[in-house]
Order: C-alpha cells, then sequence, then structure tokens
C-alpha cells in the first residue's frame, strides 16, 4: 500500500472543509495576530508572494516563511505573522467581497506581500486525531517543479493550487466563494501529502506514513482498524523485530501503534454511533471489540463520555469538540 492509501482513509473517517477568509496584500512594516482557534479549526496560510515570520508566543519561537509556503496550525495555537523590521506597523484597511472573504491591505512601500489566509474546520470529535498525531506548526513548501521529477511532485501539485487560489480571490465572480471553499479543502490533503514526502518529515502521524519502513503498519491500520492488529503482526509487516517497530514508534508518535489504532477505532465508532438504526453493540463489533464493556470503557476514556451519551449529543448537534 502507498502513503495515498493511509491519507485517503484518513479522509475518510474524518470530515475536513476549508474556506477562505482573507487575502492580505501589505507593504512592510505590517503585523498581524491571530488569538488561539476553536477546537475543532486548524488556520491556514499561505505566502502567495514575499515573506513573513511566524511568531509563536507561547514557545518564544519564530520561523521564516517565503514565498510558495504554506503554513497549517493544527493545535490551532494563538500567533503572530510580521514582517521582521519590528517598526510600527501601518494602519490597515479592509473590504468584503460578495463570495464572503475580506480583502486587507495598507499603504506600506517596503517590501511587498501576498497573504492568504483561512481555516479547516475538522468534524468532532475528529480533531483529537488531528491535535494528537499532528505537529503544532506543519510547513509545506509549494514550488514550480521543472523536469520529469518535479513535474508529479505534492509541491508542483500546491504550485497548481495556489495559482488558482490566487486568480480566483483576485476576482469578484460568481461561484468564487464555492470555488475557494473546494480548493482550501484539497489543499489540506496536499499539504499533508508533501509533509509525508518530504525529506525529513515532521513528527507524528506523518513522520510514521513518510518512513518508508513503517508505512506499511501505517497503512494496514487504516485500511482495516477493525482487524485484531498485535504488535507483532504490525512488525512483521514492516519487516522488525517487535522492540525495534516499538522504539521507532515511540521515537515518531510519541506513543505505541496500538494507541493509535485505538484512536482511529474510536473515531470510527463515533462515525457509526451517529446512525440511529446501529446498536451500541453493533458498533462495537464493527471497531473490533468482542466486548461491549470493554468499548464502552475505551470510547470513555478516549473520548470523555459513554457512547450513548455521544449518540444523543450528535443527534442534537450540542457536540462542540473532545478534549
Amino acid at each position: 500500500m502507498s502513503e495515498v492509501d493511509w491519507l485517503s482513509h484518513l479522509l475518510q473517517i474524518i470530515t475536513v472543509t476549508g474556506q477562505l477568509e482573507v487575502r492580505c496584500a501589505y507593504g512592510a512594516p505590517w503585523r498581524v495576530a491571530w488569538s488561539q482557534a476553536a477546537a475543532n479549526e486548524i488556520p491556514y496560510h499561505v505566502i502567495v508572494k514575499g515573506r513573513a515570520i511566524l511568531e509563536d508566543p507561547e514557545t518564544r519561537t519564530a520561523r521564516e516563511l517565503l514565498s510558495g509556503d504554506i503554513v497549517l496550525l493544527p493545535h490551532g495555537a494563538a500567533h503572530v505573522l510580521h514582517d521582521g523590521s519590528r517598526q510600527t506597523p501601518i494602519r490597515t484597511h479592509e473590504s468584503r467581497a460578495s463570495a464572503g472573504w475580506m480583502f486587507s491591505r495598507n499603504s506600506g512601500q517596503g517590501e511587498q506581500l501576498d497573504l492568504l489566509c483561512g481555516r479547516f474546520f475538522i468534524a468532532p470529535p475528529h480533531d483529537r486525531l488531528i491535535r494528537n498525531y499532528m505537529p503544532a506548526n506543519l510547513v509545506a513548501r509549494a514550488m514550480d517543479g521543472h523536469g520529469e521529477e518535479g513535474a508529479g511532485s505534492a509541491a508542483n501539485q500546491l504550485a497548481s493550487l495556489v495559482g488558482l487560489m490566487r486568480m480566483e480571490s483576485a476576482r469578484d465572480r460568481a461561484g468564487g466563494r464555492a470555488i475557494l471553499n473546494a480548493l482550501s479543502s484539497a489543499l489540506f490533503t496536499l499539504v499533508l501529502r508533501a509533509a509525508s514526502e518530504a525529506e525529513e518529515a515532521p513528527e507524528g502521524l506523518l513522520a510514521l506514513a513518510g518512513h518508508p519502513r513503517l508505512a506499511p503498519a501505517i497503512a494496514a491500520m487504516f485500511a482495516d482498524p477493525a482487524q485484531s492488529w498485535k504488535l507483532p503482526d504490525l512488525a512483521d509487516l514492516c519487516g522488525m523485530s517487535r522492540a525495534t517497530f516499538m522504539r521507532h514508534c515511540q521515537d515518531r508518535l510519541g506513543c505505541s501503534a496500538l494507541d493509535l489504532l485505538t484512536d482511529l477505532r474510536m473515531s470510527l465508532a463515533a462515525n457509526e454511533l451517529k446512525k440511529p438504526a446501529i446498536s451500541t453493540e453493533t458498533v462495537a463489533e464493527t471497531v473490533g471489540y468482542q466486548s461491549v464493556s470493554a468499548f464502552r470503557r475505551v470510547f470513555a476514556e478516549r473520548m470523555g463520555m459513554t457512547p450513548g451519551e455521544w449518540r444523543r449529543l450528535s443527534h442534537k448537534g450540542e457536540y462542540l469538540g473532545a478534549s
């Protein structure tokens, strides 16, 4: 199985939608701050042209983003983007396009920036999977590839997608909002693909999926999470000893492969529990549990509520996110 398989299976379990919110055209000096996002929201920024400094006030870390860089913040952390000069930013002016997104600009004469900002929305309770298994910041680069190797690369596909987003947001045309939102959703998938294919994949699930020897175990778990996988089975798929496999998973995930498997099963169960005609016993069996009491216990541990409570809240539309 390829890396694309695990990603397709992940996106069958979780529902991700995207929304472009602001297009910024700034000249230095400029500065924009974002507060902590809601549990089921992932802010994103696309540096179409120019450069920006991304700062995390909590960790006091800074990272330079260049033209073509796309940053996702899977944990929704508060953050600041600025031009790096530390000068007083020039006042911005906003106007709203008929498609719903905002156009923000200033009169700065310094280095110019073209920036797209938006959010991805993860249907609860699947925001847990994203927060637990993705890094705090995820940066992918969109580059126009030349030659046979570059043409089909994820980075080149991202460049084409960003080009479409830039053109669509530059005009106020019929269907603009629908097109930009659809392109935003595709952006999420392509960024994850690009990150897992990068030479140095970030920590978490992407590092596991991007590891040539570990990828078979991840693909197998995503393809059939209800299977009664044991550590020796998964290690065998990777051609590793049980101890080596466990060490690699711990180093990259910060937990065991079976922890990831359990979280996958609970997300699948949450989807199944939304269906009124399916009993909790059937759901337990569907996600790999022979004992309904064991399933109830694990679901409550991972989701912070019983299967019955989740079913009732999801039917009422009251559930906003699990911790």
